[in-house]
């Protein structure tokens, strides 16, 4: 396998940080998730940047850390879960060659992982659960076309890493 960097993105709750870490130890890559990553940089929770400084500044930081991230190889990425749904963000890690890989889950399948979330900014509200499907059914197409590989991530951990090795 080359050291592109191959980008997991998908819908909150897709496996996206369990998936890329265990991507990354079966290839030998780095793992990276891209909201860690932010995190870090800036010393407070994705949370705390949205509540301090709102989604815009989020958003901001988000690009220029893909931009970032983008330059480098040899990284699985674990992307956010609107990182993609931004055009610089996906044309960052296109232009830098990084594959960039769907994890594709139901919207059932998301609310009922994240039924219990409370890390999640977006998700803080009332009708998270009509939220979680708007919010799917806005984002999924965008997901899709982004994605060069799309998988089923119903599948087990394990299964999702060999299927995504097989076919890159």
């Amino acid at each position: 396998m080359n050291r592109k960097n191959i980008v997991l993105c998908g819908f909150m709750g897709c496996g996206k940080t369990t998936i890329g870490s265990l991507l990354a130890k079966k290839t030998g890559m780095a793992f990276i998730d891209l909201d860690k990553y932010i995190e870090k940089q800036e010393h407070k929770t994705v949370s705390e940047i949205f509540a301090e400084s709102g989604e815009a500044h989020f958003r901001m930081l988000e690009r220029n850390a893909a931009a970032e991230l983008a330059a480098k190889n040899g990284l699985v990425i674990a992307a956010g879960g609107g990182t993609l749904t931004f055009p610089e963000n996906v044309d960052a890690f296109r232009s830098n060659g990084c594959r960039i890989v769907l994890l594709d889950i139901s919207p059932e399948v998301a609310a009922q992982r994240l039924r219990h979330d409370t890390t999640r900014p977006l998700l803080n509200r009332p009708d998270k659960d009509e939220y979680i499907k708007k919010l799917y059914e806005q984002r999924l197409p965008l997901y899709r076309e982004a994605a060069g590989l799309v998988v089923n991530a119903d599948a087990s951990p394990m299964q999702i890493c060999r299927d995504i090795i097989a076919e890159l």
